[in-house]
């Protein structure tokens, strides 16, 4: 054999070893059977489960489509008797019937500052939805809540009026009032009281809470004290970070994991409604966006080696470019399955999730409903 073949007869080894390495971790991206599962799965020296690449997630890459390798969840996809979602207003079109989704709850119907609704959104706009429809109720602010609770300002008989009347198009209303002011606490639970008596037995009524680890004395939200008067409580498990707080998962799978034993140990398990995320969020080391005093005007000239200024019709002003280290942290199919596994393992059979678009399109291959 000549040189010129033997360099062309190595080279071809080269690339059908590479290719036979590239190939055998590949798996589609939709939930395998059981052989495949257990076969698609690769053991390393220590013997530890490691995640494989799928075809699916590297052509998605090729494409545009993720701008990382896609982990694939393990096992097969996870099964609930109940699965939540919100649907933002003006955002309808995220949500498409194939979703596998029980409950669809219909984000808002926001309480103004007359104590009135602008706009009530129309049940309608979902006809072709099979499952529970359900209206969010909102109040942005503890002022207004204040407002709409207190029954010496005569709101609170004019709200529930209001909302039973728009329940007419739904299955089911769905309260969130999340800025509860301390002295109205009593009032809040009676407005939840009276709210199930207005709209009797033949609607839903669901509330949505914060995230607890523990009874906390002086809760708007006790789980405890809501729970006589409401079918399900859907427990936000999510913003443990936040965008003013250091950067974090939104919601960290121990974290998680803690809540749902605290809910079940306090709660009837047919009224939980775990919350999961599908949003992510980024934070940046620093940010010069805000007013300044004329001292720290100086001072980050000063730390950036600005030594002149250019005026505009006499104001003064600078530039200067700076690297910022941004960090982010999101939800895709494989964190969301794995906490969906969590709660399951817990004996959570419902879950919910903020909100409808914002997900990875792929976690629906991932869930089941009984």
């Amino acid at each position: 054999m000549t040189m010129k073949y033997r360099y062309f007869a190595l080279a071809f080894l080269i690339l059908g070893f590479c290719l036979a390495v590239s190939f055998s971790n590949g798996t589609k991206d939709t939930p395998p059977t059981d052989e495949q599962a257990e076969s698609s799965v690769s053991v390393d020296e220590k013997g530890e489960n490691t995640a494989v690449a799928s075809e699916e997630s590297e052509k998605k890459l090729e494409r545009g489509e993720f701008s990382y390798f896609h982990d694939i969840p393990e096992g097969g996809p996870v099964t609930f008797h109940e699965v939540w979602g919100y649907v933002m207003q003006n955002r309808e079109y995220e949500f498409k019937d194939d979703m596998k989704v029980t409950d669809l709850v219909y984000f808002s119907a926001d309480v103004n500052s007359y104590g009135e609704f602008d706009s009530i959104p129309k049940a309608s706009k979902f006809a072709s939805f099979k499952g529970r429809k359900h209206l969010s109720v909102t109040c942005q602010s503890r002022s207004l809540a204040h407002f709409v609770l207190d029954p010496q300002y005569g709101i609170t008989k004019k709200i529930i009026a209001s909302i039973t009347e728009a329940a007419k198009g739904y299955d089911g209303i769905n309260i969130d009032f999340e800025l509860i002011p301390a002295r109205d606490i009593q009032n809040f639970r009676n407005f939840v009281r009276d709210m199930r008596a207005s709209l009797g037995q033949e609607k839903w009524l669901t509330i949505a809470v914060p995230a607890r680890l523990k009874t906390i004395s002086d809760d708007a939200f006790n789980y405890a004290k809501l729970e006589p008067y409401v079918d399900r409580i859907f427990i936000m498990a999510y913003d443990e970070h936040w965008s003013t707080s250091k950067p974090g998962a939104i919601a960290s799978t121990d974290w998680c994991r803690r809540i749902a034993n605290y809910a079940l140990e306090v709660l009837p398990q047919k009224k939980v409604i775990m919350g999961l995320p599908f949003y992510g969020r980024t934070w940046q080391a620093e940010s010069y966006g805000q007013a300044w005093y004329f001292s720290g005007v100086n001072r980050i000239m000063g730390e950036n080696n600005v030594r002149e200024v250019q005026r505009d019709n006499g104001v003064p002003y600078f530039t200067f470019d700076k690297t910022i280290k941004v960090t982010g942290y999101f939800e895709d199919a494989y964190s969301t399955v794995e906490k969906c596994k969590q709660y399951k393992a817990a004996g959570c059979d419902r879950i919910g999730f903020w909100r409808i678009g914002q997900e990875d399109p792929s976690f629906w291959n991932w869930l089941n409903i009984k």
